[in-house]
This record gives structure tokens, C-alpha cells and sequence, in this order.
């Protein structure tokens, strides 16, 4: 019981550092250039608080269970016998595991002309079956950067044929699909496939499993549009509510709490039911640890039900606000910097990050630290939002960025440790959460409505953005850590005819 009160003491500190900076800039920007009403203000306030306590119940209770559960399930798997036994199993986790994620609801609303159910499946479809590829990938030991370019070789193939409206959408679902629910299992079952396998290069390859996953809601979105040729693409942007007094303000919050209590739980359900299958059958649990995973279910569950109401009914008409309020100023482009500034801190407050943050410290013995990592992060987002911004202001195609950003990181791929390409694609999806889809989409959202823009060509695509950019700053992370190992290895004494290149393991990992 004091461990945990420690622990929970400890996750609070990490949840306010994360999410009193976004207080104070909002707090700064409505005190001076973009002037917020009471009602939306102290709606922002009330869900930040529910943001800091669900961020703390959150990320103790994916580290007491989530992880635990992911790693005996990835353990168990890879001793699996029969590849299409191994590659079924993994289809079947992936699909569950996504069918309820709660932002592929919201995905499946975005696009028009195709069935809610239909996106939903074929969605779950494309993260099964690049599980099962991304486990295949790691047992067989295959390079992950060929698997890159031909994956959004295909991606940009199939963009280029379907209405431009509906490339943003396509690649913002490969964000919102990979959430706070998924990506904590999917990245400790990576983590227990890497321990059983033990070799020099089981590090690099127990990630990849997310940047993975993250391509098969692309392209089943791409493919849908293809085939169903939508013709329309209206979109209305969510009226901000006008709260008076507190009674409709405590309103607000009681009527989408109960929503996201029903939302959470069934999202937990197939992750809960595939890993009560393998504990009947395989891993055989004791009682003690399996009730502190019971225990961290809990936490889990509440925390993921406070972040939720918080962001979406206090942060999401706070981004939509001043969004407008910004973009409608004389001088609109100052939103391009604030929307930097908002980026640089926000994504510190996506829960997936601190979890992939501190499986990488873990992992690699705290070579790459967690702050190198988040400070990495940090630089992505904030160009990101900033891009992003700039499309609202100019309308610049998407298309005109995505692909020299990709073209940029896959190219990165083929000359940094792999581990950090593996890193660095995986945290693309784990960037672009719910703190993304509530607060700068709706900011985008907001600003495009002020300046009479095409909402779904010029606002969405947020998230991809937000999704591209770590994949280009981690892996400039690896090209500083390269450099500091070929300076380290210059120092020390080598064997006549060898090169500090040459001694070096290709995974070697150095204090960065």
C-alpha cells in the first residue's frame, strides 16, 4: 500500500510537470490576445484537473498491468512452433484490439458516403494484419526500413487516385487508431518476443510493432475511398457549448462521463478476454501477481475514463476557440507559432508517450534516455503543429509535405542504428493521441472555420503531421548518437589496421 501511494505520488508530479504548461499558455493567451468567455475557461480548467488525475491513475496502471499483460502474451507467442498458427494469433490480437479503440469511433463518423461498420472492420483488418507481419518481421529477423519503402511506396500510390479530400483523413487514422488502449500491449508484447529472444538484435527489434500497425488504417481507409468513390465530403465543425453558469457546466461534464465510462470498458473488453484465454491455457499466472494486474486494470480503466471526459468536454471547445478567436486577429499568422509552442508541451501530455518513453530507457539500460527521447518529441510536435497551421492559413496540399517527410525519415533509415528507425516510426503513432484529437484538431478546426478554408483538406491531416515529424527528429537522435560513438571509439586505443567503426556492434547503444 505505500509503494503504491509513493508511486501515485510520483505519477502526480509527472502528470502536472506534463500538463501545467498547456494550463499557462492557454491562461497567458486568453489574458492577452485571444480572450476565452468564463463559461469555456473554467470548462478548460475542470478538464485539466480530470487530465492530471487520469494521467496519474493512468500510467501507474498500464505500467502495474498492461505492460505485464503484453509481455507474457508476446513471450508465449514466440514460442509458438507454426508460423501460420503464430500469424492467425496475431491477426486475431490485432483486430480485437483495435475494433473497440475509442478514436476509430470517432475516425468512422469523419468519412462520408462509407459505412460506419465497414471502415470500423476493414481498420481492425489492417492492424491485424500488419501485427501479424510486424511479429513475422521480429521472429524471422527481417530489415525493417525495406519494409518502410514498400509499405508507403503502396500508401502514396493509392493517394494519388482517390479525391483529395480524403487523403488527410486516410492518414490522420493512422494515428487515432493506434491509442492510449493499444499501444501499451502492443509495445510490451514486443518487449516479451525480444526477451525470449535474446540475440544482439532483439533490442532494435522488439519496436516496430506500432509504426506497423500504424500503415493498415491507412491504407484500409485509402482502399474504402477507392472503391466506394465518395463524391462529398462535407464536414461541420462542433458547436462550442455555451455554459452560463455551473450548474450546465457540471451538466457537461455528467452527461459525457457516463459515455466514456461505457466507451472505455467496452474498449477493454477484447484486450481483457484475449489475455484471459492465454492465462487459462498457457501462461498460468500466480495469484498474487495476477491480482496486481487486476489491480492495475483498475487504475487503468479510471484513469483512461477521467483523461477522456477531460479532453473531449474541456479541452476540445477550448481548441476550437481559440482557434477561431487566433485566426481571426489581424495579425492570424502569430497562430503558426502559438500552435508551435502548444505543440512543443502537449505532446508531454499524451499518456501512450510516457509509456513508450520509459520502455525505451528500460530496454536500453537508460542509454537513450527518457528525456532525449521526449525532448525529441517535443521538436517533432511543435514543427509539426506548426506546418499544420500554415496549411490552414495557405491551403497547401498535404500531399506537397507528407511525401518529402516520409521520403526524408525512410531515407534516414538506411544509415541509423536500426534501432532508432524502429523507435522513431513507432513513435509517430504513440505522438498522435487523444491530446491531438482534442486539442489541436479542434485548434485547426477552429482557425480553418475563421478563414473560410476547406475544413477537410486544410484542417485534418493534424494528425499526420503530428504522426511524420518524430519520425524525423528520433531519427536525427540517432545520427547525434552515431557521431558521439565514432568520437568515444576515436579515443580509445585500437588494434593496428582497425577502424573504431569496425569494433562497434551496429545496435551499440551510447550515453547520448
Amino acid at each position: 500500500m505505500i509503494r503504491e501511494r509513493t508511486k501515485l505520488h510520483e505519477k502526480l508530479q509527472e502528470a502536472l510537470s506534463a500538463v501545467l504548461p498547456i494550463i499557462a499558455i492557454v491562461l497567458v493567451l486568453c489574458f492577452t490576445v485571444a480572450p476565452l468567455s468564463p463559461g469555456i475557461l473554467l470548462c478548460f480548467l475542470c478538464g485539466a484537473v480530470m487530465l492530471i488525475v487520469g494521467m496519474m491513475f493512468f500510467t501507474l496502471g498500464a505500467e502495474m498491468s498492461m505492460s505485464p499483460m503484453g509481455e507474457r502474451v508476446g513471450s508465449s507467442l514466440s514460442k509458438c512452433r507454426s508460423l501460420l498458427a503464430l500469424t492467425a494469433l496475431a491477426f486475431a490480437l490485432g483486430f480485437v484490439v483495435t475494433i473497440s479503440e475509442p478514436d476509430l469511433q470517432v475516425l468512422a463518423g469523419q468519412v462520408p458516403s462509407i459505412p460506419n461498420m465497414t471502415l470500423i472492420l476493414a481498420v481492425a483488418g489492417g492492424v491485424g494484419v500488419f501485427l501479424a507481419i510486424a511479429l513475422l518481421r521480429m521472429l524471422l529477423g527481417i530489415a525493417l526500413p525495406p519494409l518502410l519503402v514498400g509499405c508507403y511506396a503502396l500508401v502514396f500510390l493509392l493517394a494519388f487516385q482517390i479525391p483529395k479530400d480524403f487523403v488527410g483523413v486516410a492518414f490522420d487514422s493512422g494515428g487515432v487508431t493506434t491509442g492510449p488502449m493499444t499501444v501499451p500491449f502492443i509495445l510490451a508484447l514486443g518487449a516479451g518476443i525480444s526477451a525470449v529472444r535474446g540475440d544482439r538484435h532483439a533490442a532494435s527489434d522488439s519496436f516496430g510493432l506500432v509504426a506497423l500497425c500504424s500503415v493498415g488504417p491507412i491504407l484500409a481507409v485509402l482502399l474504402l475511398v477507392k472503391i466506394y468513390q465518395p463524391e462529398n465530403s462535407t464536414y461541420t465543425v462542433t458547436q462550442i457549448p455555451t455554459v452560463t453558469d455551473s450548474v450546465e457546466l457540471a451538466k457537461m461534464f455528467a452527461e459525457g462521463l457516463p459515455e466514456y465510462l461505457k466507451e472505455i470498458a467496452v474498449s477493454m473488453l477484447p484486450i481483457l478476454g484475449f489475455f484471459g484465454i492465454f492465462q487459462i491455457l498457457v501462461l498460468k499466472i500466480g495469484k498474487r501477481p495476477l491480482t496486481r494486474i487486476g489491480i492495475g486494470l483498475v487504475y487503468t480503466y479510471v484513469g483512461l475514463v477521467l483523461f477522456l471526459t477531460g479532453a473531449n468536454v474541456g479541452f476540445m471547445p477550448a481548441g476550437t476557440y481559440l482557434g477561431e478567436v487566433l485566426a481571426g486577429l489581424s495579425y492570424r499568422w502569430i497562430i503558426v507559432p502559438i500552435g508551435m509552442l502548444i505543440g512543443y508541451f502537449i505532446v508531454k501530455a499524451e499518456p501512450a508517450v510516457y509509456v513508450l518513453n520509459k520502455q525505451v530507457e528500460e530496454i536500453t539500460d537508460g542509454a537513450i534516455p527518457a528525456s532525449a527521447m521526449g525532448a525529441s518529441l517535443s521538436i517533432g510536435v511543435a514543427c509539426s503543429v506548426g506546418i499544420a497551421m500554415l496549411r490552414v492559413l495557405t491551403g497547401i496540399p498535404i500531399l506537397w509535405i507528407l511525401i518529402p517527410g516520409y521520403g526524408i525519415a525512410i531515407g534516414l533509415s538506411f544509415f541509423v542504428p536500426k534501432i532508432f528507425t524502429a523507435i522513431a516510426f513507432d513513435s509517430g503513432g504513440v505522438a498522435s493521441g487523444p491530446m491531438t484529437a482534442a486539442f489541436l484538431l479542434p485548434l485547426a478546426q477552429g482557425a480553418c472555420s475563421a478563414v473560410g478554408g476547406n475544413i477537410v483538406q486544410d484542417a485534418f491531416g493534424v494528425v499526420a503531421m503530428v504522426a511524420m515529424t518524430p519520425l524525423i527528429t528520433i531519427q536525427i537522435l540517432g545520427v547525434i548518437f552515431q557521431l558521439k560513438s565514432k568520437k568515444a571509439k576515436g579515443r580509445a586505443p585500437l588494434p593496428a589496421g582497425a577502424t573504431a567503426w569496425d569494433l562497434m556492434d551496429e545496435d551499440a547503444i551510447i550515453e547520448l
